[in-house]
């Protein structure tokens, strides 16, 4: 079983993109820290992640969270305009 959040989630979500070459689903399972109702994933390697890459070419995804599956509109934050909830996701990120 995996290991739970504060949130009593659990730890990891599927989220799922469109590829922005092939126009294929494209699904991997990532950790994701839960603020104020919202899920936010933190990418590794940025803007270099192609799931990142994915959602600027087409923001619709899929989530699916435990036995919840829907479907969302990701964005990725950007440092100056969502400087609040960014460093808020950091701190989350490390507890």
């Amino acid at each position: 079983m995996p290991k739970q959040n504060q949130s009593d989630e659990p730890q990891y979500l599927y989220l799922t993109t469109t590829g922005r070459k092939t126009g294929l689903p494209r699904e991997i399972e990532i950790w994701f820290v839960m603020f104020d109702g919202k899920y936010y994933i933190l990418a590794e390697h940025r803007e270099k992640a192609d799931w990142v890459k994915n959602i600027r070419a087409n923001p619709r995804v899929r989530v699916r969270v435990g036995e919840r599956s829907f479907d969302a509109t990701a964005r990725a934050l950007d440092k100056e305009r969502d400087r609040t909830i960014y460093k808020r996701a950091q701190q989350l990120e490390r507890e």
